[in-house]
């Protein structure tokens, strides 16, 4: 199973929490995002490897990788 990179950033941006998960797919990755979200985070984003899959707000149209 894959491995995913959950990141909760701050509302300037800054990175609070990150932890990493063993989902079976993308969406799996995304419902354990949410579910672990506190409420005082606004922001947060899903990583596969070096890309990014999933982020809320969305800010992206296309998936990005990192560079």
């Amino acid at each position: 199973m894959p491995s995913y990179e959950i990141c909760y950033l701050d509302n300037d941006g800054s990175l609070t929490c990150t932890f990493s998960a063993v989902c079976a797919n993308e969406t799996h990755a995304k419902v354990l995002a949410h579910a672990m979200k506190l409420s005082s985070y606004k922001t947060f984003e899903v990583w596969h490897d070096r890309t990014l899959i999933y982020e809320r707000p969305q800010h992206f149209e296309r998936v990005q990788a990192l560079q």
